[in-house]
């Protein structure tokens, strides 16, 4: 499992970003209403700098942001406590400090934190903490079309009468192919909105063609 002690297993930012477009997307599929959604991108967060969301709506949030120079990884759990966020961030490159430090980070709380570089790939601080959370977190970025399939078929299907998410229809996204009305309809079995999913992939900056 990906975690704080096993970082070697998350792919490289470039890669990162694209599979964190592809959670959102699959997620603004499965999900109209964004209140529900687990995943979401911004990739207007500032300039230079764009930022995907895990948040369950019940307190654990996680946050990465990426920019030219790399990425980071702000994560919190709510039922592990605190470490000393000065430890955990030791040989955070500066760049990132005011994204860690600031808001909304600070407000959310840190239980784990890591961030990738070209130089120096991932990295983390001091981790003295071995139940950090950081898998329950991190397990989706392994890039596996089996792994966001099981989450959300018990996520958006269980105790409906939903198809269950296969990973043949979430593989062209995590591919990162244009988005067609046939894989959105090998994802659910119809689809509400159709200009509020376009709206949707509008924001994501991510390619579609539903004519």
């Amino acid at each position: 499992m990906i975690s704080t002690r096993n970082h070697a297993a998350l792919p490289a930012a470039p890669a990162l970003q694209r599979l964190c477009k592809s959670l959102a997307v699959l997620d603004a599929v499965n999900s109209q209403e964004f209140e529900y959604r687990y995943y979401s991108y911004n990739p207007e967060w500032a300039p230079d700098e764009e930022v995907f969301e895990m948040n369950d709506g019940e307190g654990d949030q996680m946050l990465i942001l990426f920019r030219p120079e790399g990425c980071v990884i702000n994560g919190f759990v709510q039922e592990y406590d605190q470490p000393d966020k000065a430890q955990v961030t030791r040989g955070l490159p500066a760049v990132f400090d005011e994204f860690i430090f600031g808001e909304p980070v600070n407000s959310i709380g840190t239980t784990f934190c890591l961030w990738y570089t070209p130089a120096h790939g991932w990295q983390t601080g001091v981790v003295e903490n071995e139940d950090d959370g950081s898998e329950e977190l991190l397990f989706i970025l392994d890039g596996q079309p089996e792994t966001y399939a099981e989450w959300a078929t018990e996520y958006f299907t269980e105790d409906t009468d939903r198809k269950a998410v296969t990973p043949e229809a979430v593989a062209p996204i995590y591919r990162g192919e244009a988005l067609t009305k046939s894989m959105v309809l090998a994802l659910v079995d119809d689809l509400p909105d159709w200009v509020q999913l376009a709206t949707d992939l509008q924001e994501i900056r991510y390619p579609y063609s539903f004519a």
